[in-house]
């Protein structure tokens, strides 16, 4: 399924907006992410642990609202928006993401 964040995709003609499609994930990181985090951010360096969780929450949403369209009979989704927030002190990650499934000539 090709995913956008630009309202429309080239040289494809959209012939049916579907209707808005979401995805979330929210993911903890445990106690020894937190701990080897503040001691890399105290340092200046970066935090793989949080990285890799970021990415991990970004993938679940994105696959969710993906299946989400698919189940609608979309061929695409457009006007993607990803939001990332923390929750509770920094120890959940949450992401979510929305867009318009449509389908393509």
């Amino acid at each position: 399924m090709l995913v956008t964040t630009t309202p429309n995709i080239e040289g494809k003609k959209i012939i049916k907006y579907i209707g808005l499609v979401n995805g979330e994930a929210i993911i903890g990181a445990n106690i020894i992410k937190d701990v080897l985090a503040s001691i890399r951010d105290v340092v200046g360096g970066r935090s793989a642990a949080y990285e890799q969780s970021l990415r991990e929450a970004k993938s679940i949403a994105l696959r969710e609202m993906m299946d989400q369209a698919q189940r609608l009979g979309a061929h695409a989704i457009i006007a993607v928006d990803l939001d990332f927030e923390t929750l509770g002190n920094g120890s959940m990650l949450m992401v979510s993401c929305n867009g318009t499934a449509v389908c393509l000539e």
